[in-house]
């Protein structure tokens, strides 16, 4: 009897450890996302549908048990982007790995400097550029919109591209750690209302693609020469080259000293 409990308890406590594991994977997925206010949105709903039940409102009772029978579909459209980008997780193995892959660290140290480099000269010239970086959520379905060129990244193949009046600068370029994947591409737009009015297609494009995939996508403005990064369905703007290095490092790579290698790039730009 005392091996049986033994057994029972261990085999209780793992499973207890895997159910947490689960939901806190589950929270990583959803963090920093739009999912975040619509589970707050849900666990309003089940507080009121307890306290209904708890107080004997019947009326209220009834209102709540109605949208928990439709609540499902209602979860399934809600929850798309997210449904999709976590199966997408686990088509590739990646659910229970980390966020982001360090195996290419100095590729993607690469890929940032020249980013960067490339970025600089458009924004002091106001040359309007849509780059989107690839993480974990593949963009196959808008690379095949543009046209192919599978190079290595450099700031001289990017400033070309987006040259105004050039064959490819209308658009955006997809990249995938250091490599060019395809310029010309469509990205969605996003159709957020909170949006500022000031800010134009290249801008609600770069939302639009962050709402529907982990991508880092920098925007050069073709009006004011600003820089900006969107991650998540957020923007960030008017960022400084330091700031951008930095935050594109953070993102990109997360173990990567982002001061450090800031501090390395601009001293390389001034002393080249």
């Amino acid at each position: 009897m005392g091996y049986l409990n033994y057994v029972n308890i261990l085999r209780d406590g793992i499973d207890i450890l895997l159910v947490t594991y689960l939901i806190y994977k589950l929270i990583m997925l959803v963090r920093g996302t739009r999912a975040v206010q619509l589970l707050r949105g849900i666990m309003v709903v089940i507080v009121t549908w307890l306290l209904s039940k708890y107080f004997d409102f019947r009326t209220l009772h009834w209102l709540m048990s109605q949208a928990f029978t439709f609540g499902v579909l209602a979860v399934v459209i809600i929850f798309q982007p997210e449904l999709r980008r976590a199966l997408e997780q686990i088509g590739r193995g990646k659910l229970f790995s980390r966020s982001y892959s360090n195996d290419d660290e100095d590729s993607v140290q690469r890929m940032v400097q020249e980013v960067g480099k490339a970025v600089t000269y458009m924004a002091k010239r106001r040359i309007g550029a849509l780059i989107v970086v690839e993480r974990d959520t593949g963009l196959n379905d808008y690379v095949e919109t543009g046209i192919a060129i599978n190079g290595r990244v450099t700031s001289e193949l990017l400033i070309n591209i987006f040259i105004p009046n050039t064959p490819l600068h209308d658009g955006a370029v997809i990249l995938r750690k250091d490599t060019v994947l395809a310029a010309a591409c469509y990205l969605p737009l996003s159709e957020n209302p909170s949006i500022s009015k000031e800010l134009g297609t290249r801008h609600r494009a770069a939302i639009g693609m962050s709402e529907v995939s982990d991508g880092v996508t920098i925007i050069v403005s073709e009006e004011t020469g600003n820089v900006s990064i969107t991650t998540n369905g957020e923007i960030t703007r008017n960022l400084t080259e330091e700031l951008l290095a930095q935050k594109m490092l953070s993102r990109l790579s997360p173990q990567a000293k982002s001061k450090s290698m800031a501090s390395r790039w601009q001293w390389g730009r001034k002393n080249g």
